[in-house]
Parts: C-alpha cells; sequence; structure tokens
C-alpha cells in the first residue's frame, strides 16, 4: 500500500516578540497540537502560549531576549514521523542563522513539551520548560521517551494534579529517569489544576518567568526553583508551586 502523499506546507518562526537590535537570548515557544492529524496548525493553539512569548520578551527586555512561536507544518505528532520535532529543529536551526550563537530555551506546552523535551539536544539549547506535557504511556505503546538528549541543560517540567488531558503521572516519572543522568532537572505541581492551568495561570507564568531568566539572562533563580533543582527525588520533582508565587514578577 502507498503512502499517502502530505500537503506541501512549511514550518516557521512567528513574528519577534521582544528585541529588534542585538538579541543574546531565544526563546523558542512550541503550541500544543494533537496526537495524529494533517491539518493544517492549530490557530488557538498557537493564541495560547501568545501571552507567555509577550511576558518574556517584557520581562526579559534590558537582556535582550527575543522569543518566537513556531509554526508548525501539520497540527499532529503522527506516530514515529514526530513532524512537530522536525519542525522545532528547523526552526533551531533558523535561529542560529537569525542571530548566531546565542542560547535557547525551549518552551512548550502540551505536545509542544514533549518537542521541547525531544528537540534539547540541539547545541543551541542550555533549557527546556515543559508545561503540562503529552507524554506516551508505555505501558500502552511500549514507546520509552528518550532523556539523553537533556543531558547538560536545565529542564523544568509543571503539571496541574488533576489534568485529565495529560497524565502527570508519567510526567513525573520521566523526570525521574532524566534527574538520574542530569541533576540540572526539576518539576513543580500544580495542585487541584487541569490541563490548561487556568486556575494558577498568574503563577505558572511567573514560575516560566523565572526560569527563562535564569536561564538565558543569568538571573537569580526564585528560591523555590533553586532549591527544586538542588533536591533529590522525589523532593525536587513534586515541589508544589505555591499560591502567589512571583508576585513581584508580575507584568
Amino acid at each position: 500500500m502507498t503512502r499517502q502523499a502530505l500537503p506541501r506546507r512549511d514550518a516557521r518562526l512567528g513574528r519577534t516578540f521582544g528585541a529588534d537590535r542585538s538579541v543574546q537570548g531565544v526563546v523558542l515557544l512550541l503550541p500544543g497540537g494533537a496526537a495524529a492529524s494533517t491539518r493544517r496548525r492549530s490557530s488557538r493553539a498557537v493564541a495560547a502560549v501568545l501571552p507567555l512569548a509577550r511576558r518574556l520578551a517584557r520581562a526579559g527586555a534590558g537582556s535582550e531576549l527575543a522569543a518566537h512561536v513556531v509554526h508548525y507544518r501539520y497540527r499532529g505528532w503522527n506516530g514515529e514521523d514526530a513532524h512537530p520535532v522536525a519542525d522545532a529543529e528547523w526552526a533551531l536551526r533558523r535561529v542560529v542563522d537569525l542571530y548566531g550563537d546565542v542560547p535557547v530555551c525551549l518552551a512548550g506546552w502540551d505536545m509542544g513539551a514533549r518537542v521541547a523535551l525531544r528537540a534539547a539536544g540541539h547545541p543551541a539549547v542550555v533549557s527546556v520548560l515543559a508545561l503540562a506535557p503529552w507524554l506516551p504511556d508505555p505501558r500502552e505503546d511500549g514507546e520509552t521517551e528518550p532523556v539523553r538528549q537533556l543531558i547538560g541543560r536545565k529542564v523544568l517540567m509543571a503539571h496541574g494534579t488533576d489534568d485529565e488531558h495529560t497524565d502527570p503521572e508519567l510526567s513525573y516519572r520521566l523526570a525521574v529517569r532524566a534527574k538520574k543522568i542530569n541533576p540540572d532537572v526539576c518539576r513543580f505541581e500544580v495542585h487541584t489544576d487541569g490541563h490548561a492551568l487556568r486556575q494558577h495561570r498568574d503563577e505558572v507564568l511567573a514560575l516560566a518567568q523565572d526560569f527563562v531568566l535564569g536561564t538565558l539572562c543569568d538571573h537569580d533563580f526564585a528560591r523555590p526553583v533553586a532549591d527544586a533543582l538542588a533536591a533529590p527525588p522525589p523532593l525536587g520533582l513534586r515541589m508544589p508551586l505555591a499560591a502567589g508565587f512571583g508576585r513581584s514578577l508580575r507584568h
């Protein structure tokens, strides 16, 4: 049986948020998606990461930080094809072409968080932010997510404990595996929150800002982030995100 040809499309970088001169660091935001779909990228998923892109650009203005949303070719992960991973790798090469040798943080939500974790092996990547990551259950499909590409990167995951769309226990298990080979891994649990992390949105955005500026702009981490990175499992991988976290960071 011949494989059906996919529609010809190209990945692209969304418009620049933040620095328009001498860029010193770049955040690539990776939207969510679907397990399988060759439909066009989801404008709703792109819109969901725009507030974080704007916030990071504002917060990093003094450090010449730029943020781009990656627009995938297709909406789905699509099994072994892993189309959005190839798109993220293309975007990383494009960042190098545009800005030169600058550090990059991959920041993703849902499927985009899995993309960020998978694409972290590129030499420009110094950190990964994975929010409510969609991960496969190896008990169902036998697939084990790789973690060796995370060595040498700082990694922060955050997951709502009441997420009914992506299993928080799977992100915990991945964090445990990653922590064994990379001490710079931490994970926050957003208690009573769901997949969209709406209930504690301000705290999640503040956590993301603190981590990204700490890894790209040499800012000091907030005490909870520093403690989570330093703590052994399970403490640093089940760190509760406190109500009111980062009130002084809000814009």
